[in-house]
């Protein structure tokens, strides 16, 4: 338990260790930390200083959790970083007094489709949308658009149900698929329905922002993305460079900032997603909390500069320090499942250097997974994160990482049978 005059920074979800530890260890570098979940896990007892366990889809039996604790000693801000709870925070810290985004702009975050009508409204460059109740309204759609188009759930996020379509066969097919997406319970919170959008071809990035007024837009971070093959956009890898050309890009700094004040985001660390098209920066995502898949330990391994410590500073009222104080490459690869079936063999050769941050196990023997078309990122066997000079020596140094990797899965063996 905490000295009950400290103020508390409230964290709602925790999440799994694998992604989230570095997270709430920089959360608690700033200050004591009480957890609200729906049930603490156990790995997050080291970071804590308290935990409360209520259901964080309900938001009279969260206030009156944060009320008791309010009770107990001061609440100095409320934050997260999952995705499933950037509006409940923003709704608490508006009725705390606190300091945070507004929960109108959060809740636009959340509507893909609301994203795309205030981007539109304000002249961001973005792709045309249609919201669709229907396989036959998608299909129609699709042809006023043109092919390919991409269907997406209008909600989700980690590219659940997100498939490119070419035909107008595809779009009803995919239309299902995104209508019922499903995510690691988010869905349980998204916003229900599916978009029809315009296929953006170039390569992906995501831009990592820090925000402390409006228009008042740092961007601490390029991420180039890793995807996987088409139609579906699992993301396989990410890299950030200390010294990415685009950090000085006028155009893409432009399109950012014009984008995060469309949707009305004040404060807070976003992970902003684009696409380089030949026209220039397109938007496809603003996400008003931290990038997932270990991007802010990249960025921290790359800069120096930590987007956890800097969300807890805003979070709290406080300025937070974007100095950057490395300057290198850091990268992280996931290895997808080869096969649908049962993990048979999990393991890697011994690998011992200074630049392989981690390498993390998501599942182990036994464990049931699905190879693509078909895999989430709930597939992923392993990940490693490694760091090095420059990007190419990142490559280099990932690829001996999966060289060193052995993965089998038990494919069922198919019999065909004689009839006499």
């Amino acid at each position: 338990m905490s000295d009950h005059n400290q103020p508390v920074l409230l964290v709602l979800g925790a999440g799994d260790r694998a992604y989230r530890a570095f997270l709430l260890q920089e959360f608690a570098a700033r200050h004591d930390l009480v957890l609200l979940d729906n049930q603490s896990p156990a790995w997050t007892r080291p970071y804590v200083t308290d935990a409360v366990n209520v259901d964080l889809h309900d938001h009279h039996a969260v206030s009156r959790a944060v009320t008791e604790i309010a009770l107990r000693q001061p609440i100095a801000g409320v934050t997260t970083y999952l995705e499933h709870h950037v509006e409940l925070v923003a709704q608490l810290a508006k009725e705390l007094g606190l300091p945070g985004a507004a929960p109108e702009a959060v809740a636009a975050c959340r509507d893909k489709a609301r994203t795309r009508q205030l981007l539109a409204e304000y002249g961001v460059p973005s792709a045309r949308s249609v919201l669709v109740d229907s396989a036959e309204e998608a299909a129609a759609a699709a042809d006023a658009i043109g092919y390919p188009v991409v269907v997406k759930p209008r909600g989700l996020g980690g590219s659940a149900g997100v498939r490119r379509a070419d035909y107008r066969e595809h779009v009803i097919a995919y239309y299902q698929e995104a209508a019922t997406a499903t995510l690691i319970g988010l869905e349980e919170s998204a916003v229900a329905g599916v978009l029809v959008e315009e296929y953006l071809r170039g390569p992906e990035i995501s831009v990592e922002c820090v925000v402390h007024g409006r228009g008042d837009v740092h961007i601490a971070a390029i991420t180039r993305k890793r995807l996987g093959s088409e139609p579906t956009f699992l993301e396989t890898g990410h890299l950030v460079d200390a010294t990415d050309p685009l950090l000085e890009d006028p155009s893409l700094h432009h399109v950012v900032t014009a984008a995060i004040k469309a949707v009305g985001i004040a404060s807070g660390v976003l992970h902003v997603e684009v696409r380089l098209t030949r026209q220039g920066p397109h938007i496809i995502e603003i996400n008003a909390r931290l990038g997932g898949d270990l991007i802010p330990r990249l960025v921290h391994l790359a800069t120096g500069v930590s987007l956890p410590q800097a969300q807890a500073a805003l979070a709290t009222g406080d300025t937070p320090e974007l100095t950057a104080s490395v300057r290198q490459s850091a990268a992280v690869e996931f290895h997808y499942p080869p096969a649908t079936g049962p993990v048979q063999t999990a393991h890697a050769d011994a690998l011992s250097a200074d630049w392989l941050e981690r390498l993390v196990w998501t599942h182990q023997q036994g464990d049931f997974v699905n190879a693509g078309p078909h895999s989430t990122i709930n597939d992923r066997v392993v990940h490693a994160v490694v760091c090095g000079p420059t990007p190419d020596a990142c490559r280099t140094r990932l690829d001996q990482v999966l060289q060193n990797l052995t993965v089998h899965i038990a494919v069922p063996v198919r019999t065909t049978a004689c009839v006499r």
